[in-house]
């Protein structure tokens, strides 16, 4: 796979990590994008307070959120196929491949797939 330089998709354990103030290093200079998933699994995150809805909310407004479109389904497909990949992640890992971008994430069945470049976010 061509990965576009500078371009990549955030997992949401990056973003949970960077709202947090967690990350050790500045995320890369490049555009990003989320998944439509991500976006849905940060605002239904349990016991979330009100305060901390509207943090996530008012980053989101400033993210560009992929929603799902063909191409982003077909490489869900065949992601959970090859790898039995849960959905949440096969819809997230299928947004860096339709994007041609490097996935941010710590997790590391998502760091373990070939299929998708990946980098690994430095924690405090």
């Amino acid at each position: 796979m061509d990965v576009t330089p500078g371009r990549f998709v955030l997992d949401t354990n990056a973003v949970l990590y960077f709202l947090g103030g967690r990350l050790a290093q500045p995320l890369p200079d490049g555009s990003y994008c989320l998944s439509v998933m991500s976006e849905l699994e940060l605002l239904a995150y349990p016991d979330l307070t009100p305060s901390e809805e509207a943090h996530i909310k008012a980053f989101l407004q400033d993210i560009t959120i992929v929603e799902l479109n063909d191409t982003v389904k077909a490489h869900a497909i065949d992601l959970r196929k090859r790898y039995r990949l849960k959905l949440p992640y096969a819809l997230i890992v299928a947004t860096a491949l339709a994007f041609n971008a490097t996935l941010l994430t710590n997790d590391e069945q998502l760091l373990s797939l070939a299929a998708v470049p990946t980098q690994v976010l430095k924690l405090t």
